[in-house]
């Protein structure tokens, strides 16, 4: 059953990008998902790791923020808790090294999305609730210099922590998408011009797409021989 076919109003995204280099292949992936974005009337706030000089590493105060509810200890990290409370679509646009997230990605996750930000603990339980029920879209963008059946056969941890984990301090609800360019290292300019048309067209109809598949009908079933 479809539940939605129409777009729902302008989204509010954050794009995350990380990558040291400002001129290569993955700020132009960057651009044109914000090109997409923009032309579909959505609001784009861009974090970029790298050119921001983020600390991945977790300090000791910050860990111990856990048992006062306080982790968010200087202005940058505080500053970026509240672009993730504003949007309601978080997309990624990140190349996969070493078959997973790069280090400053990895470690922004761990500074930013942490208790009282990505979720909160019950009280009455301790049981971890998600603190991102009203996120709409996560969308990851990487590039890989491996084929796609090696990174399906070592089960993409990058994608498994945006896609899985993250989704877990969202909603049942919330929407996920992924585009990936493998093999990036023998792809030719034509493959790289592609992805960049598809990462603009997906991000540009990235709210036109149905909550739900329309469910196959049921077959009937045939009676057995020898039974009325």
């Amino acid at each position: 059953m479809i539940l939605s076919a129409r777009p729902s109003g302008p989204l509010r995204v954050l794009l995350v990008v990380a990558h040291p280099r400002s001129d290569g292949y993955a700020h132009a992936v960057a651009g044109a998902a914000t090109t997409g974005l923009l032309a579909a009337g959505h609001t784009v706030e861009t974090i970029d790791l790298y050119a921001e000089s983020f600390r991945p590493a977790m300090t000791l105060e910050e860990r111990r923020g856990y048992d006062t509810g306080d982790c968010l200890l200087d202005d940058t990290s505080r500053a970026h808790a509240e672009l993730v409370r504003w949007c309601d679509t978080v997309v990624f646009v990140y190349p996969t090294w070493w078959s997973g997230l790069p280090a400053i990605l990895k470690g922004w996750l761990e500074r930013i999305l942490v208790v009282g930000v990505a979720f909160r603990f019950d009280e009455r339980t301790g049981k971890v609730r998600p603190g991102l029920p009203r996120m709409r879209h996560i969308v990851g963008i990487s590039t890989y210099g491996s084929p796609k059946s090696y990174v399906k056969a070592i089960n993409d941890n990058g994608r498994r922590i945006i896609h899985r984990a993250l989704w877990m301090s969202c909603s049942l609800r919330t929407r996920r998408t992924w585009l990936g360019l493998y093999s990036i290292d023998t792809a030719s300019a034509a493959d790289r011009a592609d992805f960049l048309h598809t990462v603009e067209w997906r991000m540009r109809h990235l709210d036109h797409r149905p909550l739900g598949r329309p469910r196959r009908p049921r077959r009937s079933r045939r009676p057995r021989a020898g039974l009325s």
